[in-house]
């Protein structure tokens, strides 16, 4: 799979930043796991989130240090950001996912 500059999946403006703040490799390599997710939007290294009164599926996907944070909406990913673990504890997942409204 070639590494292109914009994913194929949809992206929040906050997830389209996150990624263009990040170095060449580490978005190249980001663009590719977010790509993946158009074929398979529960790949097996994905963990699904328990959020609060939300009924949409909320998952992370786990690369390194970096974590996607997604929607899936109608069988289809929405990638909300893309955050840096630790210190990252989901705290603005609400914020997040008024973006996708």
């Amino acid at each position: 799979m070639t590494p292109k500059s914009k994913p194929k999946v949809m992206l929040s403006p906050i997830a389209f930043g996150d990624l263009k703040k990040l170095q060449g490799n580490l978005r190249r390599q980001m663009i590719v796991a977010i790509d993946g997710l158009e074929e398979n939007p529960r790949p097996s290294k994905s963990k699904q989130l328990t959020i609060e009164n939300e009924v949409r599926e909320i998952r992370r996907l786990r690369l390194g240090k970096r974590r996607i944070i997604y929607a899936i909406i109608e069988e289809k990913p929405f990638v909300l950001g893309v955050r840096r673990h630790p210190p990252y504890d989901y705290g603005d997942i609400q914020s997040l996912l008024e973006d996708a409204d």
